[in-house]
């Protein structure tokens, strides 16, 4: 070991957190081909959950189960410097309609496998062995992190309060750097 490396110590999960930025600044798309502004609760939920915590929605939309709106959109939003996150709501379930894993895919830089991981865990928890039929995933688009959630309140609000708002601002830390 050389002298420079006695003297770092490693970061804790704690020190990188505390390193990571309070508020932030996210993007949020519901993925429906029903959905409207007045009947999106879904998406409505994780702004009310992203401004609680003290981040800022800085932009959102409805589009289509269409892959290349889907893809456009969060293209869009990960190629912007001033949004930080990009949360996606629906598509994420196994119908023909479901499409935002495979709109997403041919986006990702990497892979946040642990998120889709740890959400059927927690899942599983409520709602027993349906948990498997969800695609709930994470991963990176150049250097913004991209979350998809089902479309359900209650998935929205496992995703959110267990896994999201615990760890966004850590996460954006180490995409960033």
């Amino acid at each position: 070991m050389t002298d420079k490396q006695q003297h770092i110590a490693p970061q804790s999960v704690e020190e990188h957190r505390g390193a990571a930025r309070a508020s932030l600044s996210v993007a949020v798309l519901t993925v429906s081909d029903t959905r409207t502004p007045e009947t999106d609760t879904g998406g409505q939920l994780i702004r009310q959950l992203l401004e609680g915590a003290g981040h800022l929605v800085a932009d959102a939309a409805i589009v289509p189960d269409d892959e290349n709106a889907i893809a456009g959109h969060v293209s869009s939003w990960a190629a912007d410097n001033a949004i930080d996150a990009v949360i996606l709501t629906g598509g994420t379930g196994l119908a023909a309609r479901d499409r935002s894993v495979e709109a997403l895919a041919p986006l990702l830089d990497r892979t946040i496998d642990g998120f889709g991981e740890l959400f059927r865990m927690l899942s599983y928890e409520e709602i027993g062995a349906a948990a498997m039929l969800s695609r709930a995933f994470a991963g990176v688009v150049g250097s913004t992190p991209v979350f998809a959630l089902p479309g359900s309140r209650n998935a929205i609000s496992l995703a959110m309060e267990k896994l999201i708002l615990p760890e966004l601002g850590h996460v954006v830390f180490e995409v960033k750097k």
